[in-house]
């Protein structure tokens, strides 16, 4: 039976990792997968997921308006799909996320959507929201803080390596821009709660 699943994490947790993996499991037993990735992520190159361990496949894109029901059917016209794979989910529209669940329910193929939960600010991305609430599965990918705790959070930083708390919620990055944390260190780095003192 088909579901709308959501892998979520913070940065770097390996997200665009266990998709490219899935895919090849499907793959290598003969059946044929679809990719999809936000047309506005280049950091691999358009068009591209792209993992940091090295690994990286060819997706096809949508953007903030792409009607994903009717573009899945027609690539299921194209030619079987034993499922949809979705990097950067956290960038769909609620609307969107309902076009999915109407790909599962109606058109009869497993999605799997892979994002971040929430944003350099703490809050949910709407697409996050949506998979939240609509998931059929929803699976934690974890990561950890520098402290070895549970990263759930990510901050935003500027140049000099300082957490920025104002800014649009979408901006894309990588290692450059963004750091995995705890919930403590988060709220430490946005000035929430008293740095612990040295051991």
């Amino acid at each position: 039976m088909a579901k709308l699943y959501f892998h979520y994490s913070t940065m770097n947790a390996g997200k665009s990792t266990l998709l490219l993996q899935a895919s090849y499991n499907y793959n290598e037993r003969g059946m044929q997968t679809y990719l999809l990735t936000a047309n506005f992520d280049d950091r691999a190159g358009t068009g591209r997921i792209a993992s940091r361990i090295g690994i990286s496949a060819v997706a096809d894109t949508y953007a903030a308006d792409t009607d994903l029901h009717a573009m899945i059917a027609a690539r299921l016209k194209a030619g079987p799909c034993a499922c949809v794979l979705l990097d950067e989910a956290q960038w769909l529209s609620r609307d969107q996320v309902w076009q999915l669940a109407r790909v599962v329910d109606d058109l009869g193929v497993p999605v799997m959507c892979y994002g971040l939960r929430v944003d350099f600010r703490g809050e949910l991305f709407p697409g996050s929201a949506a998979l939240l609430a609509l998931a059929d599965e929803m699976r934690e990918v974890r990561t950890i803080c520098h402290c070895g705790r549970k990263a759930t959070m990510v901050i935003r930083v500027d140049a000099e390596g300082h957490a920025l708390t104002e800014g649009a919620q979408v901006e894309v990055g990588g290692n450059d821009r963004y750091v995995s944390l705890c919930r403590r260190h988060f709220r430490e780095k946005i000035g929430d709660r008293a740095p612990e003192p040295p051991l």
